[in-house]
């Protein structure tokens, strides 16, 4: 098995913002020499969203999809105080600290359903994907998929694992499947998932997700808004991910009847 190693890099460089997404992220350049998709702890949901992109981006990357390095990024203060925009100097002030990054894929285009082009399974496998993350966010509207290089990339899976905003319910999610399956964008292609499900029990363990929560950083999981232990919440992502592992043939079945 693999072994996960998150590199941690410095921000050298603010590049400009990527407006189309609503929280803001940007191009920035990092002490490495190379240019990242900086999604900040400062944005709108905050270090949860962060921690859904890490878990979901990891999985998808153990189960053979393909995802761009991701990485932590230390920001610190002296970006804020040279950035004339308001909204991005605020942005900027509320994330020094930890952040994380998405290697940065130059010339790549948002996947488009009309006219991008992708082979069944590896779409059966994105569905699964977002099955068992509770993905509700790789729809037409708004595909959080890239083509480049003639292959197909997963990345934004922030708006994964939702019942992490509410953890006084969360363990009524351990018996849920993922209704709204019903409209992700690759729904249509999936037409293997039942193989897709053979091939993600053969690369994904339970020692893989393990793996991947361990590696949440700790600083993450702590809130002044939530009453549970960082290690009750990483005991949590684990049972809840493990759930839906167990139920891969209802989801399968699920995004069948769907289809």
């Amino acid at each position: 098995m693999n072994k996960i190693d998150i590199r941690t890099v410095d921000v050298t460089q603010y590049v400009h913002p990527l407006r189309e997404g609503g929280s803001l992220p940007a191009i920035v350049k990092a002490d490495d020499g190379f240019l990242y998709v900086l999604k900040f702890r400062g944005a709108g949901q905050g270090k949860k969203a962060l921690i859904a992109e890490f878990i979901g981006g990891e999985i998808a990357r153990a189960i053979g999809l393909k995802v761009p390095e991701l990485v932590f990024m230390n920001l610190d203060d002296s970006f804020s105080k040279t950035e004339p925009d308001e909204e991005i100097q605020d942005l900027l002030k509320f994330s020094v600290g930890l952040n994380l990054g998405l290697h940065f894929l130059s010339s790549a285009i948002t996947y488009d359903p009309l006219v991008s082009t992708t082979d069944s399974l590896t779409a059966s496998k994105v569905v699964l994907l977002d099955s068992i993350i509770s993905n509700i966010d790789r729809t037409a509207k708004n595909t959080n998929l890239l083509q480049w290089n003639k292959e197909l990339w997963v990345i934004d899976n922030g708006a994964s694992f939702y019942f992490h905003h509410d953890w006084k319910n969360w363990e009524n999610h351990l018996t849920r499947t993922f209704p709204l399956i019903k409209d992700h964008v690759l729904l249509q292609k999936a037409t293997r998932l039942k193989e897709a499900a053979v091939e993600i029990k053969n690369l994904l363990s339970a020692a893989k997700i393990a793996e991947i929560i361990s590696n949440i950083p700790e600083d993450w999981l702590i809130s002044e808004s939530d009453s549970m232990s960082s290690d009750d919440m990483r005991a949590a992502y684990i049972e809840f991910i493990n759930s839906r592992y167990s139920k891969i043939d209802l989801l399968v079945k699920e995004a069948e009847d769907a289809r």
